[in-house]
């Protein structure tokens, strides 16, 4: 199974700007595709963006031209630079990951809370 670690949130002003990072561990061979979502208070979680591994990447409508996501292979590690923050951005931030052709829905490490104040 894979570990999932995100960290680097925090509590930024509006216009402000975040690096969150998410590490995979254990068994990562076959990982193709990395993702991060959001959940806000009250509502359901929600993708931001992903990252097909050598193929492309995908946004939310959004937080696209704000928000991008890159990954660094040698060390299982998936980031997000978050950029120009609202607070219509506040969330716990979570990833995930796509194990050949299967994302782990039923394995999500424990988030980092953004929390953009106006």
């Amino acid at each position: 199974q894979v570990q999932l670690v995100e960290s680097g949130g925090g509590l930024v002003q509006a216009g402000g700007s975040l690096r969150l990072s998410c590490v995979a561990s254990g068994d990562t061979f076959g990982i193709n595709a990395m993702a991060w979502y959001r959940q806000a208070p009250g509502k359901q979680r929600e993708l931001v963006a992903s990252i097909t591994f050598g193929v492309s990447t995908n946004y939310a409508d959004s937080v696209k031209g704000r928000f991008t996501i890159s990954r660094d292979s040698a060390k299982n590690t998936v980031y997000l630079q978050m950029n120009s923050l609202n607070p219509e951005d506040s969330a716990v931030y979570y990833c995930n990951v796509r194990v050949r052709t299967k994302w782990q829905s039923d394995n999500w490490g424990q988030g980092t809370q953004v929390t953009v104040s106006s």
